[in-house]
């Protein structure tokens, strides 16, 4: 899978149009694209490179000392492996840490369920929080039930139908609950299976209400509470979270070229994100998703070919809770923006990319002469490139290499 979205980057390189008269983009390019896949099939690096990242330093959340060891490596690798340019931006990040969690089940028996705190949540008081439950099904049973939720734990018990609509009731689940009175909301863990993991995430607040803590518990348990519900039992649960945020903290976008040939000061932007969340080691969310644009670039290094056109590989931070990488690169390479005729972001699974571009902002292929996607070949390098393992500062966290 990881070769074949490597495969998937690079074939999206070549150019979406062709003049008239001239052969198609599939007779024109087959010869290279061929060559491309065998040297993306023959090859594991990608998948090398993301093993040893998620091995070497875990969970990246932004503010974290991990994430900024890792993207020193990757700024490392990168121009190990031969990419231009290699250099990193400052970006100002948030610092949420998410501090010792739990929520029990005190009625009508008692059982600890499993949690996990929602990313930027308050915390709860020092002793924590100890109310009645009121379990919904959507936004709207919440606004039917309103006088009920004053002084309760609101559960947000909505099935999984898709992710844009279900992550909803996790973003502003806080926001809807805190206005209705609650003291502390739980949402239904956003996916389609479960066994019983919860799943973390972003979610956000609004100045016009108070902030309560929002945390998200497993599929079968925000099933089991509203089971007891409507059967007229009264289920008690305790939450206590640790959670805080601290000031803003300084972190980078990393970013490397291959310089065009004949457009240079034209860029093709591929990426994805650096930083993860704290509970899982970020390998599908992003760390492929990163690797496999950025391997991309660097197998068309390895092979000797070199694009029209500059191709940027740019590992953004703080996509999680933030987006403030994608932010700072924009206001800081504003005025190149004009000049970006293709961006691609990997940030949905290691699977089949989606992107789009204006067919007007790329130019027709030449009648003759030098290959518009391929203009230069440098030689050969060997298909499979090593890694090399960190080099970290005394201060490191315990366990890295």
């Amino acid at each position: 899978m990881m070769r074949s979205l490597v495969l998937s980057m690079l074939l999206t390189l070549l150019p979406a149009t062709a003049a008239a008269q001239q052969p198609t983009i599939a007779e024109r390019y087959q010869p290279i694209a061929r060559e491309i896949i065998a040297a993306a099939l023959g090859d594991s690096s990608a998948y090398n490179r993301l093993g040893a990242m998620v091995d070497w330093f875990g969970p990246r959340l932004s503010g974290s000392d991990a994430l900024e060891h890792a993207i020193t490596w990757m700024a490392s690798e990168m121009q190990r492996t031969g990419l231009q340019n290699v250099h990193t931006e400052p970006v100002m990040v948030p610092h949420w840490v998410r501090g010792e969690e739990s929520v029990e089940l005190m009625a009508p028996r008692r059982r600890r369920l499993p949690m996990l705190g929602l990313g930027g949540s308050v915390g709860t008081p020092a002793g924590g929080i100890t109310a009645k439950v009121l379990v919904v099904s959507s936004f709207d049973d919440l606004r039917a039930h309103a006088a009920a939720a004053k002084g309760r734990i609101v559960v947000f018990d909505v099935p999984f139908t898709s992710y844009g609509a279900t992550v909803q009731y996790r973003v502003n689940g806080a926001v809807a609950a805190a206005r209705a009175g609650a003291v502390a909301s739980l949402v239904r863990s956003v996916t389609p299976y479960s066994l019983a993991t919860p799943h973390t995430g972003n979610m956000h607040y609004n100045d016009s209400v108070p902030k309560i803590p929002h945390a998200a518990i497993t599929v079968e348990d925000a099933e089991m509470l509203a089971r007891m519900q409507a059967r007229g039992d009264t289920a008690i649960v305790h939450l206590t979270m640790h959670a805080k945020t601290l000031p803003d903290a300084p972190s980078r976008n990393v970013m490397g070229e291959l310089v065009g040939t004949e457009r240079p000061d034209e860029v093709v932007v591929l990426g994805g994100h650096t930083d993860s969340w704290d509970v899982g080691q970020g390998a599908m969310d992003d760390g492929g998703g990163v690797v496999v644009a950025w391997e991309a670039v660097a197998l068309l290094k390895r092979m000797g070919l070199r694009p029209r056109r500059t191709i940027r590989v740019v590992g953004w931070v703080n996509e999680e809770n933030g987006e403030r990488g994608a932010e700072a690169y924009h206001e800081r390479h504003h005025d190149e923006l004009s000049r970006t005729v293709l961006a691609i972001e990997s940030d949905a699974g290691v699977f089949r990319p989606e992107a789009s571009a204006s067919p007007d902002r790329i130019p027709p292929l030449p009648s003759s002469g030098k290959s518009a996607g391929s203009s230069s070949r440098s030689g050969r390098a060997s298909s499979h490139a090593g890694v090399a393992a960190p080099t970290l500062p005394r201060s490191a966290p315990t366990g890295f290499p």
